[in-house]
């Protein structure tokens, strides 16, 4: 059973860091193409970065050049490094794994299609 806890959020001026944990268990990194979403209230959930299996990451648009995906495959951990938080970034953060062993990994098929945790909640404050 896929399972996905995130941890890490928190409240943080314009400006700050934050790194973002995503504990897994239950299937193995080579078949998951992996990554964070976020949502705020009202919005559809969005991609924010992804990584497959073979380490090519993937940002959006928004976050290229402040965040960091990566990923721990000794402690079955996904991270988020998130640099110069503007508030615009804030939003509930959710950690996602998209099975891509048959049709290979995307922002959209991960958004629209990925096991997701519980949410972890970023504020940033200007």
């Amino acid at each position: 059973q896929v399972q996905l806890a995130e941890s890490g959020g928190g409240s943080v001026q314009a400006g700050g860091s934050l790194r973002l944990s995503c504990v897994t268990s239950g299937f193995t990194y080579s078949n998951y193409y992996m990554g964070w979403l976020r949502q705020t209230p009202g919005k559809q959930r969005e991609g924010v970065a992804a990584i497959d299996n073979e380490g090519g990451t993937t940002y959006a648009n928004s976050v290229k050049g402040r965040f960091t995906i990566s990923v721990d495959n000794a402690k079955n951990t996904l991270y988020l490094q998130m640099a110069d938080l503007q508030p615009g970034d804030t939003a509930m953060y959710y950690c996602a794994a998209y099975y891509s062993a048959v049709v290979p990994g995307s922002m959209d098929l991960l958004r629209d299609f990925g096991y997701c945790g519980q949410g972890t909640q970023v504020t940033v404050s200007s």
